[in-house]
């Protein structure tokens, strides 16, 4: 009787150890580092689908850059890029990640852009270098300034 007993109570450490095993498989846990990359893709595929609603929702609202650019100028520059291409398609490839905390990254990043516009050859096509400033505000990672220039050239 006691080996029933025994292998009654193994089955039950097994199911047990089973539930376990699985609620732990189901919680993924997110590095800052994957949560920050998630924040280039979603960049990239709102300008790719030229949403400027969902870009600007990935910008805070304290954005500066070195340019002197705020928010509502990125917002301004956005419409007139979106609206001068019929179809954007980005490639990047991200240099560097600093995390500094759980509050601040810097993203260093190289892009390359096309655009189908009504030009002469109906097709532009650059190459710039990005460097990003994120704050992570409790919720999301936001951009909150930027420096960017062609490849080669000086960033600003």
């Amino acid at each position: 009787m006691s080996d029933l007993h025994s292998l009654v109570g193994l089955k039950r450490y097994g199911i047990w150890l089973i539930s376990a095993l699985l609620v732990a498989c189901g919680e993924t846990y997110v590095s800052e580092e994957d949560a920050v990359r998630a924040w280039v893709t979603d960049a990239v595929a709102a300008a790719e689908s030229k949403d400027r609603r969902e870009l600007l929702g990935l910008i805070s609202e304290s954005y500066a850059d070195a340019r002197g650019n705020d928010r509502d100028d990125i917002n301004n520059l956005l419409r007139i890029y979106f609206l001068r291409q019929q179809k954007i398609t980005i490639m990047t490839r991200v240099e560097q990640i600093t995390l500094l905390g759980n509050t601040a990254a810097e993203v260093s990043l190289t892009a390359g852009m096309a655009g189908m516009n009504e030009s002469v050859l109906g097709l532009t096509a650059d190459a710039y270098k990005f460097e990003f400033e994120l704050e992570n505000d409790g919720e999301k990672w936001l951009l909150l300034g930027a420096r960017w220039g062609g490849l080669g050239r000086e960033l600003h």
